[in-house]
């Protein structure tokens, strides 16, 4: 059998319904990382399925110049939930578009080209957001990368607001730092973020792509913070399954966004999934059950016996920092106790189920992970 790119798992998957994923075999798997998070409303969900069944029988595709109800109606539903005057939206087909989108509508709209990012941030694997993104073992096969762009160590509040200045079309950051160890934004350094770009002119850029649609406890991580971005993305979990990204902005930044464009920007099939998707979001009130599991979760971890160093995160964006390399635990959890999670380095174990997921699930993630720690001390 031929392949390419990825290195795959002894896991062949065919089939899945809510927070569980079945084998070739008919095995069951507990999905505690949601494929990346795509999976946040859970696999197949009912609603999601109906809306893609009823849609690709009626229209598949017509490019995005030929307005039509599908998609019409998933930009009035994200300019609904949108945190702030957010309610200009750009559709695309994963988040590492939406957020090469957002580098362009900065840098068109500013007159500038400088993007300040952080230490340990991911924002893609296409040029632009890999230029945007930290660890050198994504980016030196692609160098040279585009360019003016600067990291500073995320957290710092001091460092960030010495990076930008009147040339900065950009600040992007995370919410939590979800690829680079699950690291939340201190108190008060995304408020400092949005103080120092209204200073300069510059965009603020929040990628929501992990942390947005409820994951965090909240629908979007920064309403925490009780921060608005210029331009915040949106992507994995956003289509139910079904890729999609989008691209938030305010008026002064839609206003100047350039010559920007993509064929299969907001495809009925998958906008229609999408907004099933935020219904069922809302309906199922998953970002409470998010904020009430993952409470759970964290409280469970913490107060383990198991040699787990540390626990961050929000909600159901969770990183168990252990002591030995997470990928052997992440093996011992799929192939001895059914359970599938994600690394976040070489030693954080990153829990990112549906949000569907129950506090049962939550125990028996935390029993099994435990077992597995015990096993690795002995």
């Amino acid at each position: 059998m031929s392949g390419f790119v990825y290195s795959e798992k002894p896991i062949r998957i065919e089939s899945g319904e809510d927070a569980y994923l079945y084998d070739d075999s008919g095995d069951e798997y507990l999905d505690f990382g949601a494929s990346y998070g795509v999976a946040a409303v859970g696999h197949c969900h009912p609603e999601v399925v109906e809306a893609v069944r009823s849609q690709v029988e009626k229209l598949t595709f017509v490019q995005a110049s030929y307005p039509n109800s599908a998609r019409d109606g998933l930009y009035d539903k994200l300019a609904a939930v949108a945190p702030g005057d957010l309610e200009n939206v750009w559709l695309c087909n994963s988040g590492t578009e939406a957020n090469e989108a957002a580098i362009k509508f900065a840098r068109s709209a500013t007159g500038d080209s400088k993007i300040v990012a952080a230490q340990r941030g991911f924002h893609g694997r296409t040029m632009g957001s890999l230029a945007a993104t930290w660890k050198p073992k994504y980016k030196k096969p692609f160098e040279p990368l585009a360019s003016d762009f600067e990291f500073v160590p995320y957290g710092d509040r001091q460092a960030l607001e010495a990076a930008v200045d009147d040339e900065t079309a950009a600040v992007l950051l995370e919410p939590i730092q979800g690829e680079g160890g699950v690291n939340p934004a201190p108190e008060g350094y995304l408020n400092a973020a949005r103080e120092v770009t209204e200073e300069t002119g510059s965009a603020l850029i929040l990628d929501e792509i992990q942390t947005g649609l409820g994951r965090t406890g909240a629908l979007w991580a920064c309403e925490k913070r009780g921060v608005v971005p210029d331009v915040l993305t949106s992507a994995k979990g956003l289509g139910g399954g079904l890729p999609v990204g989008a691209t938030l902005c305010a008026d002064w930044v839609a206003e100047n966004a350039g010559p920007h464009g993509s064929t299969f920007s907001g495809g009925p099939v998958v906008s229609a999934a999408a907004e099933a998707t935020l219904s069922v979001i809302a309906e199922e009130n998953l970002p409470e059950n998010a904020a009430e599991v993952g409470d759970r979760l964290q409280s469970k971890l913490r107060g383990s016996d198991a040699p787990i160093r540390a626990v961050r995160g929000e909600g159901l964006l969770l990183g168990a920092e252990v002591k030995r390399g997470a990928n052997r635990i992440l093996k011992e959890l799929a192939m001895n106790h059914g359970i599938l999670a994600l690394p976040a380095g070489r030693t954080v174990v990153r829990l990112l189920p549906p949000l569907t997921v129950s506090e049962a699930h939550a125990d028996e993630v935390v029993a099994a992970l435990e077992s597995v720690l015990a096993g690795a001390e002995t």
